[in-house]
């Protein structure tokens, strides 16, 4: 089975354009469902039932895996069985009928624009980093952008003179505009920080850590908990907490809903509509 296993995820990148990390979740599900299945003497795609599968659920259960991760493993097993389907390699979907267990969705923590105005203004300007954390800071909050697009931005995805930035993830793209607040950002960090973070070496990407090469995720997000400490802004604050505060201020300023699915990347404008609920129901406790 790990053969097959190892097929799907080269399928996924290939043929589907995953995001790399979605295929190791992928691999990581699915090598703990066969693991799970050959203690049991399954050791062949066509003897997995929907009993075994379900006694699979069962044991992650057991172990005090939380209803998203059961939720997440289950979508990874429902995937791999079509993929089976489809390639002729079984004729019954055994995990046709599992069933992923309800997920209390919480309310995203979102900032006031007070706070959000208050983070903005942490980095100190009198050095090429802060000067870089501050264009990070204003672009990020100025489009919504995920941190893994953020941090993989290349100099060339940014127009300056039309003010928008072209944004990438799992293979797919999208135009965003950004307000002059994070033009001016950006133009300052361009003109006297990047050649400094770079070391003056010839580097695509448009943001780079001290030692010129690509920022991560993980740095990221050290470097927003710094600041948002610095602000005295109570809560777990992460780079994603500020895509949530970009949609619901954009909404709360009366922006066009569909307007904010595009520039989020929402493929159902369902997922925008939380930020609706959001402003109708301001006080809700996190």
């Amino acid at each position: 089975m790990e053969n097959i296993i190892e097929e799907y995820i080269i399928y996924l990148h290939k043929i589907k354009k995953t995001a790399y990390n979605t295929e190791i979740s992928y691999r990581r599900d699915l090598r703990k469902m066969s693991a799970f299945l050959a203690e049991n003497g399954i050791l062949k795609l066509r003897d997995v039932t929907e009993t075994s599968l379900n006694g699979y659920i069962l044991d992650l259960e057991r172990k005090g895996m939380s209803p998203a991760t059961i939720s997440r493993n289950i979508a990874s097993v429902k995937a791999f069985f079509l993929y089976a389907i489809k390639e002729g390699l079984i004729e019954k979907d055994p995990a046709d009928g599992l069933k992923a267990p309800k997920i209390d969705k919480k309310t995203p923590k979102v900032l006031t624009q007070e706070e959000m105005e208050k983070l903005l203004i942490q980095p100190k300007l009198e050095n090429a980093k802060g000067l870089r954390d501050k264009a990070m800071l204003e672009l990020l909050y100025s489009t919504g952008m995920r941190v893994s697009e953020l941090v993989n931005l290349k100099l060339d995805d940014v127009n300056m003179e039309v003010g928008y930035v072209t944004c990438r993830d799992a293979g797919r793209e999208r135009t965003i505009s950004f307000n002059a607040r994070a033009k001016k950002a950006l133009e300052t960090y361009l003109a006297s920080s990047r050649d400094q973070m770079t070391k003056d070496r010839d580097v695509a990407f448009l943001f780079t850590n001290c030692s010129g090469d690509s920022m991560s995720r993980q740095g990221f997000w050290k470097l927003i908990k710094h600041y948002a400490n610095r602000a005295q802004i109570e809560g777990d604050i992460t780079p994603h907490t500020l895509r949530h505060t970009f949609a619901a201020h954009m909404v709360e300023d009366g922006r066009d809903l569909h307007d904010v699915q595009q520039m989020l990347g929402h493929s159902d404008i369902s997922t925008t509509q939380m930020y609706v609920r959001l402003n109708r129901h301001p006080d809700v406790e996190e």
